[in-house]
């Protein structure tokens, strides 16, 4: 996926007026935007590099069990 895949929308005066993108590359883009917006909190960014060194846990049936699910 690259950006040559976007499609460009002009008017009749030739400005553009939207951007039509593949799914692939905007769920990208908003994933990006979402770590860059929760790396931007100091008390985030913390928790997150926490949870991502974090060596224990429980297994996913036990989180069913535990939630009756």
């Amino acid at each position: 996926m690259n950006f040559t895949d976007v499609k460009y929308v002009s008017d009749a005066t030739g400005k553009t007026v939207e951007v039509i993108v593949p799914i692939e590359l905007w769920r990208e883009l908003e994933s990006e935007r979402e770590t860059a917006y929760l790396l931007a909190s100091q008390t985030m960014k913390e928790r997150l590099l926490q949870a991502k060194n974090r060596q224990t846990g429980i297994s996913l049936e036990e989180v069913c069990e535990k939630l009756g699910i």
